[in-house]
């Protein structure tokens, strides 16, 4: 009958029509912001953190900086140590100026203290308590971690 689409048609078109829609919104990054100190395997005290896990977090598309109290020289200088190149660093007081200049589909921070949450809060960021944070790391790369 004319004007009458079967199911089959009708799933191919949706099908088609959802791609379409996809190729037109690219998907935005997510964002991990990492603390230092108390969260990173390079930190004083060290975290849980290493800094493979936060190399796996980068190849798998996530932008990622850190937001810590260390000075913004001496946070560039540990990622350069390291061979990781990161899209910001920030004192924690500025973490919101990193959701200003980057577009994300979530923005995370991981640390160890209650001024974390409180950062992450003030600056709209979902906190993880960096204990959780393994599990994430797992989720990311598909991994299972220890």
């Amino acid at each position: 009958m004319p004007g009458v689409v079967s199911a089959a048609e009708y799933h191919f078109v949706a099908r088609s029509d959802m791609r379409s829609i996809q190729a037109q919104e690219p998907l935005l990054p997510k964002l991990i912001s990492f603390d230092i100190d108390g969260t990173l395997e390079v930190g004083d005290p060290p975290g849980v953190i290493t800094m493979d896990m936060v190399r796996e977090v980068q190849e798998a598309g996530y932008l990622i900086g850190s937001c810590s109290d260390r000075t913004i020289s001496t946070q560039q200088r540990l990622w350069e140590e390291h061979g990781i190149t990161v899209e910001f660093t920030v004192l924690k007081h500025n973490l919101g100026d990193v959701a200003a200049r980057f577009e994300a589909e979530e923005y995370l921070h991981i640390g160890d203290t209650d001024l974390d949450l409180q950062v992450s809060q003030a600056a709209g960021f979902r906190f993880i308590p960096v204990d959780d944070a393994p599990g994430l790391m797992w989720g990311i790369n598909g991994e299972h971690r220890q």
